[in-house]
């Protein structure tokens, strides 16, 4: 949750929508600034998404190696999707896309970290969670992979040698790289983790 402005601070004086799209919309907005006049923003609308960071009792981590077109190559991630499906609650958007990438289900889960993924430009909030004591599970009915999934690839990975690879430049998507450090600061401090159904 962010903390709100001040009463009057950045009020929103004009909004217009620029494109409205599948998973964005593109906005331009006229704030008002609190020291007076006002500045327009281009927002982007981000339906949200989720992001599991699997980890085995040998404390291997689930890998994805995916082709990310934005960034023009494969990029290391965990199993991570859309909040896409209407009414789906966030927690059972991780399930179904861990047995989806990854073939897996999970026994405990918790919700590890909330991230702004560019909160400069776009509202896209990423739901980040820990799964832990792992099973292999049936791919859910009606999937099929298709597209950038066809190709993808998944590797358990040493927990400690995926946050190495994060400062050597191996892992660079954002979720990726925070719920890894993430689950590895949880799993050796065991903090009080916020309830499955925060946000």
């Amino acid at each position: 949750m962010a903390e709100p402005a001040s009463p009057g601070a950045y009020a929103l004086l004009k909004t217009e929508t620029v494109y409205e799209g599948r998973i964005i919309t593109l906005v331009k907005d006229v704030v008002a600034m609190p020291e007076g006049g006002d500045s327009v923003r281009e927002v982007v609308r981000h339906i949200g998404a989720v992001c599991v960071a699997a980890v085995d009792d040998e404390s291997r981590v689930v890998m994805v190696r995916q082709y990310r077109h934005p960034v023009g190559g494969y990029l290391w991630e965990l199993p991570a999707g859309l909040r896409d499906a209407d009414g789906e609650p966030p927690l059972e958007t991780a399930k179904r896309e861990l047995a989806e990438e990854a073939g897996l289900a999970a026994q405990r889960w918790s919700l590890l970290v909330t991230s702004y993924s560019t909160p400069g430009f776009c509202d896209e909030q990423v739901l980040i969670y820990l799964a832990e004591g792992l099973s292999e599970a049936e791919r859910p009915d009606g999937f099929t992979a298709e597209h950038e999934e066809i190709d993808m690839t998944v590797e358990r990975v040493p927990l400690d040698e995926a946050v190495g690879r994060i400062f050597t430049g191996g892992i660079r998507n954002a979720s990726a790289v925070i719920g890894l450090l993430a689950a590895a600061r949880a799993r050796e401090t065991s903090p009080e983790l916020r309830p499955v159904d925060a946000d």
